[in-house]
């Protein structure tokens, strides 16, 4: 309902809980709220009962009110969170994903795996995480890999082993692929790895010791002594955790600290009463109150899979905390306690994580005051007009002119803007122009530029990877499209000279192309404005090289299966999603090819014969 009429007929709002969403004046919503009163709440939004900055300012935004009603508060909650994640509102609070940490999977099955991965999807498996610390993860995959004997091969290759690999001679897995394997004891050192990682220590070592014991009576000294190695590393893994509370508790704090426009958040894990790691967030701070950013938070952090503990240590008293316990008690299964400690061990738990919050802050914007003087040096070294706060850059990888593939990343204040990195499959490139490099740079910027100009979506720096010729290409593709504010480089790589006459090699310095000057410029080695240009260059032709060769599997293993009745695109996707190359099809067991959705057992058997025909001389 429009501000306007809202005003005239409050009345007819329900006076229960609920979520309201305001939009502004093209209907976008920016801000998505709950209350457990939606008459009071939406009256002191319009008639000014509530007077901070942040309201004020919404309600200058706000061309109208959106209210949905709930049965209860926590419904409201729930809600509320998923609203917010739905239309990611310009005011809310919002945690960034957390794709980008690193979470340990166990995957599902008799015989699993543990493993590093940075995407959760729902496959039957058991996530843990995410965590901050990528260090932190591979060393506990190290623990258990080298100690907790399990698999670490790929299921593809668990499936198609006919030998025991490297791993089973250096006696860190048992080789269920090959041998015969106790089903029981597998699932038995895999609980173990799963204590190990949930930080249960004293369970774990206690176990250990009673497994090791009994090993010994039985005059099994080999697996004793195994065990005994394993409760070793267990314990040297542990002297690293600082202990913090003597009563075993299951803990997450939250610290907060803002400064100037800026909010940092630090989460410290307790777990069995020892710190066993943190993760810090950076948010932009909209002047909203302590308590309202701490229940924002509350809901958001503890989403999919994420562990929730038994008592929870934030830094302000929550209005609706009862609320927030029973969501989080629904999540875990069992109560689950919201505290504000004003003394003792849990304050200066507490004090520990706003510290910890400070110097998070500190250190991420130190961070960002060195990548603006690099780009500051940058501007300076290479006489550019305005601040590159965005560069794009862009390569081309083919095979003799096969399979031309363009990329395009992308660094925003000096770090990769990966929503921004876009893959171009080259159209135009024919028999006359087939290795063509400059054709195909020529299209594939000018593709980009088009779209850049219909959607006001510029860079302020474009790369290309080459030399005089590239540049010269991207120029005539902005001169062509009447760009004018974008300013181009082209970073041609180092020159190697060797031959049987010289001592030794030689290498040229890394030169950079500029337009109207015929001279390259040459930075020294050690700049830092150079070396943000190779790693942009760098990223550019990894990641046209990665698609250039998925292209060519596609590709290759069309070519193998076309003829083939009864295979289609369909089914080619899925023969190319399970096997990944035309040599792993050819080959695969009538067995293996039936695991395949869609593939009937006489697809299979004319699958089988094809390759079978052309294998023969």
């Amino acid at each position: 309902m429009k501000i306007a009429e809202l005003s005239e007929n409050l009345d007819t709002l329900p006076t229960g809980p609920g979520v309201y969403l305001m939009r502004d004046g093209a209907g976008k919503v920016i801000y998505v709220g709950k209350a457990k009163d939606l008459r009071s709440r939406v009256r002191g939004y319009l008639r000014g009962g509530d007077g901070r900055p942040q309201i004020v300012f919404l309600m200058r935004q706000a061309g109208d009110i959106e209210t949905l009603v709930t049965g209860n508060e926590k419904e409201a909650l729930i809600l509320e969170n998923n609203l917010i994640k739905q239309y990611k509102p310009r005011y809310n609070i919002r945690l960034k994903d957390d794709k980008s940490y690193l979470s340990i999977k166990v995957t599902a099955g008799p015989w699993a795996r543990v493993l590093a991965t940075r995407s959760i999807v729902k496959d039957g498996s058991r996530y843990f995480g995410p965590y901050a610390s990528a260090v932190a993860v591979r060393e506990t995959l190290d623990v258990i890999e080298k100690h907790f004997l399990l698999r670490t091969c790929t299921d593809y290759n668990f499936r198609s082993r006919d030998r025991p690999c490297l791993q089973y001679q250096i006696k860190r897995c048992p080789a269920p692929c090959v041998y015969p394997v106790d089903p029981e004891e597998y699932a038995g050192n895999l609980a173990q790895a799963v204590l190990f990682i949930e930080g249960k220590s004293d369970d774990l070592l206690k176990h250990l010791r009673i497994r090791m014991q009994a090993r010994a009576e039985a005059l099994e000294f080999e697996q004793a002594a195994r065990i005994r190695d394993r409760i070793r590393a267990v314990e040297k893994t542990l002297e690293k955790q600082r202990m913090v509370s003597h009563w075993g508790a299951d803990q997450d704090i939250f610290g907060l600290y803002r400064e100037g426009g800026f909010i940092e958040v630090q989460v410290i894990f307790v777990r069995q009463g020892k710190l066993t790691g943190n993760q810090a967030y950076s948010l932009e701070d909209h002047q909203f109150d302590d308590e309202e950013i701490v229940a924002a938070l509350l809901t958001q952090f503890y989403q999919g899979n994420r562990f929730v503990p038994d008592e929870i240590l934030v830094p302000v008293e929550l209005e609706d905390q009862t609320v927030h316990e029973d969501y989080l008690e629904e999540r875990k299964g069992r109560k689950v306690t919201l505290h504000r400690p004003r003394r003792g061990e849990k304050h200066k738990l507490l004090e520990m994580a706003m510290n910890n919050a400070r110097q998070s802050f500190s250190e991420r914007h130190d961070q960002e005051r060195e990548r603006e003087k690099m780009l500051r040096e940058l501007q300076q070294k290479l006489r550019l007009r305005r601040y590159p706060q965005r560069i794009e850059c862009y390569d081309i990888s083919m095979i003799q002119g096969n399979h031309a593939v363009g990329s395009r990343v992308s660094f925003f204040d000096g770090q990769p803007d990966k929503q921004h990195y876009r893959r171009y499959r080259v159209r135009t490139v024919g028999p006359e122009t087939r290795g063509d490099d400059f054709a195909m740079m020529y299209e594939v910027v000018k593709r980009r530029f088009q779209r850049g100009l219909r959607e006001s979506d510029l860079p302020d720096l474009m790369v290309v990877d080459g030399g005089k010729g590239q540049l010269q290409v991207a120029l005539t593709v902005l001169a062509d499209l009447g760009v004018k504010d974008v300013e181009v480089v082209a970073l041609a790589k180092m020159r190697v000279t060797a031959g049987p006459r010289l001592a030794e090699v030689e290498r040229s310095e890394e030169r950079l192309f500029l337009p109207r000057r015929s001279n390259p410029v040459v930075l020294r080695r050690n700049s830092n404005a150079l070396f943000l240009l190779q790693r942009l260059r760098d990223e550019a032709h990894r990641f046209a090289v990665t698609y250039h060769r998925t292209i060519r599997r596609r590709e290759t293993l069309r070519s193998g299966v076309d003829g083939i009745p009864g295979v289609g695109p369909a089914r080619r996707r899925a023969l190319l999603r399970r096997f990944g190359s035309l040599k792993r099809l050819r080959d695969a067991s009538l067995e293996e090819l039936l695991e395949v959705p869609s593939i009937t057992r006489p697809l299979a058997r004319r699958i089988r014969d094809s390759f079978e025909a052309t294998d023969r001389p």
